[in-house]
Order: structure tokens, then sequence, then C-alpha cells
């Protein structure tokens, strides 16, 4: 048996033999993207605490380093670690902590790095839980003493890991701010109570692959795949803020569907509160889309679309008005109101008036889509303390600017008094400052997209609670755009951007 093994290979049997010989063994875990001195000393280190050196590969899917991390594979990554003399043993790691290979190894010595010796340093927060899994097999965790060199830094610049205008706006970025800034206001917003409001929206996507255009019509002809649904709507951003906030509402109204009802409790439960009332009359909101996906990378490219949303939906007066009266009674228990609205009925003038009368801080997303287009414009506000939309947004709320973009978010900022952002796609985001309405440009931090059907939505969530947290605009146009790139990596609303991964993303790019 060589040096690269299975991590079952080596719980089942490679272990057992070397306790029984009476050797210790020392475990690293990392990406080991691309092998600099710091790794060789940190691994040589670690082969002198114990008699067997055995090393952990977190395998590409889970590195959270951002899109277009790990550079290298996974074959390729080990291949070079079996190169080196110190390491007798190696596996891949199928997880995005290191539990399992802990498990598997049951190491009497956990070897990591010097930047990890103060577990406050520590990004993903698992150096503690790493530490007291370790101790429960009878093992201890030690640090290596060598220079800290960074895989990332060495990638972002000398390797163009990242495009030439974000190296370029990180180099500046980082002349007034810091990674440790970015995490505190992390922390700040950990504290806060969040209300999130707007419509439950659940996402259908029919996968299919397209065989052409029908014979004797103008369609598509497509072989059925499978069907899978996500919560959507403000229930996503919802998801997206409880990674943040230890506490989050989310008051809406649904149908009165008990398969919709269940669903959203077993999935958000656990993590949201949820609000709800019940409407008799008008069903859960579904969009239902189908698509086919890029058979050469993971790109998905939606070929059609339903809804259920009825042309004049308009809830129950008893609905409406016990919606109403509990948003009143309850919307000043919150430090910051996420104001979600899709223009499908829920969100009236009377909900309006409350949320921008009443809200201690207020975060706004009015969003144009294919059933409200050019009925559901965000001027209709006055107020609104953080806001974002997109380019279309814009131009229906300021035609006469449409050929200047910088122009017309500067006119939105003025008639909503506050800060705010337009999402550009591929061209990242501008972002307004109240305070003489200076724009800023902001590239996009990925150019690999999967889905970018929820990259708005994750955008407006993660800088709207860093903002709300006191971040200055530019740190929320940042922490906004990772959040959008990471959220255009997700298929639909299928899982939330999590904070571990935009910290890790952002401790990327600061590696510039």
């Amino acid at each position: 048996m060589g040096k690269i093994v299975s991590k079952d290979e080596f719980k089942n049997g490679i272990r057992q033999k070397i306790k029984e010989a009476g050797k210790t063994i020392a475990l690293c875990h990392g990406v080991f993207d691309l092998m600099h001195p710091g790794h060789i000393i940190h691994l040589e280190q670690a082969k002198k605490m114990a008699d067997i050196l055995a090393v952990s590969v977190t395998a590409a899917k889970y590195v959270r380093k951002g899109p277009g991390r790990p550079y290298f594979g996974d074959e390729m990554r080990i291949k070079v670690l079996a190169a080196l003399e110190c390491i007798d043993y190696i596996m891949l790691s199928e997880g995005y902590t290191a539990d399992d290979i802990i498990e598997s190894v049951e190491p009497d010595i956990y070897v990591k790095g010097a930047e990890y010796a103060k577990a406050e340093d520590d990004i993903t927060g698992k150096i503690a839980e790493e530490k007291k899994l370790v101790e429960k097999h009878g093992g201890r965790i030690a640090f290596t003493s060598g220079d800290v060199f960074s895989s990332t830094k060495l990638i972002n610049t000398a390797m163009s890991g990242l495009p030439e205008e974000v190296r370029r706006f990180m180099g500046d970025f980082k002349t007034r701010h810091t990674m440790e800034e970015v995490r505190a206001y992390a922390q700040r917003a950990e504290r806060l109570k969040a209300l999130v409001i707007g419509d439950v929206i659940i996402d259908k996507y029919t996968y299919c692959n397209v065989q052409g255009i029908m014979s004797k019509d103008m369609g598509y002809s497509a072989r059925l795949g499978y069907s899978e649904e996500y919560l959507g709507g403000a229930v996503a951003i919802a998801r997206h803020l409880a990674s943040f906030s230890k506490e989050v509402t989310l008051m809406s109204v649904i149908g009165n569907e008990e398969g919709i009802r269940q669903k959203l409790f077993e999935e958000l439960a656990d993590r949201v509160q949820l609000n709800l009332m019940y409407s008799e009359t008008f069903p859960s909101i579904m969009k239902h889309r189908y698509l086919t996906r890029n058979e050469k990378r993971e790109e998905y490219r939606k070929i059609f679309a339903i809804n259920n949303i009825p042309e004049h939906m308009q809830y129950e007066e008893e609905v409406r008005r016990g919606f109403q009266e509990k948003l009143e009674a309850q919307i000043e228990d919150y430090d910051v109101v996420f104001l979600c609205d899709f223009g499908h009925g829920l969100v009236d003038k009377k909900v309006m008036d409350i949320v921008q009368m009443k809200a201690k801080y207020l975060a706004l997303n009015c969003q144009t889509n294919s059933s409200n287009k050019g009925l559901n414009i965000i001027t209709k506000y006055n107020r609104a303390d953080v806001f974002t939309l997109d380019q279309q947004e814009l131009k229906l709320a300021f035609p006469e600017h449409a050929l200047n973009e910088k122009v017309g978010l500067a006119k939105l900022a003025e008639h909503l008094k506050g800060d705010g952002w337009l999402t550009r796609g591929s061209k990242g985001a501008y972002s307004v400052c109240g305070k003489g309405y200076e724009v800023k440009e902001c590239p996009a931090f990925t150019l690999n997209v999967k889905d970018t059907i929820g990259a708005g939505d994750s955008f407006f969530a993660v800088a709207g609670i860093f903002a709300a947290a006191g971040a200055p605009v530019e740190v929320g146009t940042f922490v906004g755009n990772i959040g959008g790139a990471l959220g255009a990596n997700i298929v639909g609303n299928k899982d939330a951007v999590e904070k571990v991964n935009v910290l890790k993303f952002a401790s990327t790019l600061v590696n510039v």
C-alpha cells in the first residue's frame, strides 16, 4: 500500500497497525493549494512531533475560499504532497471540517500552523471544537512555529487568481479597511434582532435535456429529468440572515397548504422564527422554472417559467388587517427590518407606512419581475436607511437617467434619504453614500456562475446586515459583492449563503 489512502483504509487497518507497533501519529489538515516554503516547514516540524505523519487534503468542492478556488484539483494537490519524504500517509477529506478525518485517524497530535494559535483569530470558529474532538480520542493539539506564508496571496498576485480590476480594487480597499474590521462588524451583526417582511415563494426547478425545436411548432422539445423545490422570496433572505444574526424572524402570509406549512417549519424552525398568517382564498406563491444544464460546465439556463400568481391578488380583509396589526405591534422590537417587496400583494400602502414610520433601521428591496413590471417601482417609498436594486429597476425608477446609472442612483439615494447599492451582474456593483451622494464602483468578484436567480437577494441580505451593524457603505459593498458571488454559485435558493463562507472569501480577497 502506498502513501495515498482513503480515510476508511486508514481507520480500518493502518491505524491499528501503527498503534500496535507503539508508534504515535501526527495529523495535518488543509487545502494545500499551492505548495510553498511555509508548507514544507510546517510539515517537517509536524513530522518531528510523532513517528508517523498523516496529511488530509480538503476536497475541492468543500473549499470555501471563493469561486475559482482551489486553483489546483484534488489529484494534483495530493500528488505534490506525496512527493514529500516527511509525509507517510495522505487522504482526501470529504467535508467542510476535519471532523471526519480526526475520527478516522485519532491522532496523538493534531498539528496546526502558528496562525491558528489564537482561537479568536480562526474565521471558521472550529479550532475549539477540533481540540475537543482530538482530546476525546486521547490526543492533543500543537502548533508549529514556522513563518506564515499564504498560498492565497501567491495565487492572487503571481498566478492571476483574481482579475486585474479586482486586485486594483482590493489594493485600494485595504488602505482603509482591514479583515479584523470586517470580522468585528460580523460579530456586531450577531447581536441584532432582524425582522424580514415579504412574500414566501416556492421556487420549483424542473431539470430537463433540450432535444431541439418541436417539428411542427415553435416550442422546445425536452426530455424530463427531475424536479426540486426550494424556499425562495423573503424566506431565502431570512435564511441568509440567520447565518449572521442569532435572532431572525420572518413575517408573511401564505396559503393554507399543510405541505408547504410543514416544509417551512421543518427547514426553518431551528434558525428562523416564523410569524405567519394564512389565507383561505389564495394559495402560497409558486414559481416553476424549467432548466437545462450546460454539458461542459455546471451552468444552468432557464428555458421556460410559469407561476400561480392571480392577476388581481389581494388577501382577505381579515388576513390583511391581522397582518398589519401584528406588524404595527411588534416592529419596534427589532433592530433592523428587511422589507422585501416583490409586488405580489402582501406589501400594501398600509404596510409601507408602518414600516417607514416605525422601523428603527430599514433595509429596502423593491423588485421588478415579469408579473409586475412597471407597477412596483422603488420610488413609491420615501425612506430607507439602505436599499438595493438592479439595473432594470433603476431604469424604471429614473428613465431619464437610463444612460447614466450613477446619476440615477444618486437621485434615488436623495429621494430615499439613505445609502444604497446598484447590482450590475458581471460588472459588479455601484454604491452610493448619503453624504454628498458619492457613487463608487466595485468589480464583480467572480465570473463563474451557476444560477443568478438568488444573487441579488444574497447581496441584499449580507450588505444590509453589515450596514445595520454600523459598517461603512464601502464595507457593505465589499461583503455584499461576496454574498452575490456566492449566491450566483448556488442553484436557485437551494442553500443559504453562510457567514463562514463570506469571511473565508473576504480573507482570500484581502490576501492580495
